[in-house]
């Protein structure tokens, strides 16, 4: 049997925090409305980090069993890992000699 959590804002407590901050939020915009307005940009860059906290929340909690999937991949060993970082290494670094070379050619050819 699997322990299921239940959201936090289906529970009462949650009802009624959401309940709280409706009605802050309704006097605020009423009572202080014009001073709100303001500070508006700043709130919109505020609610960035907490739609990334709460949309972001749920990731890996879906319930799926990923565990004896057929066409999964193998986990990669340390080792594998190191060699393919060194072949994009050794690769990247090719590049940048073909271009410095073909670089120099086109100026002495400028010349």
């Amino acid at each position: 049997m699997k322990n299921q959590h239940t959201n936090f804002w289906s529970t009462p407590t949650g009802w009624a925090a959401l309940a709280l901050i409706a009605a802050v939020t309704y006097f605020l915009v009423l009572e202080h409305g014009q001073h709100m307005l303001q500070f508006l940009p700043y709130l919109i860059l505020l609610l960035c980090p907490l739609m990334h906290v709460f949309m972001h929340g749920s990731h890996g909690k879906h319930g799926h069993d990923h565990s004896h999937a057929p066409d999964e991949k193998k986990e990669e060993s340390f080792q594998e890992l190191t060699d393919k970082n060194a072949a994009y290494r050794d690769g990247y670094i090719q590049g940048l000699e073909k271009a410095r070379k073909e670089s120099h050619k086109k100026e002495s050819s400028d010349e």
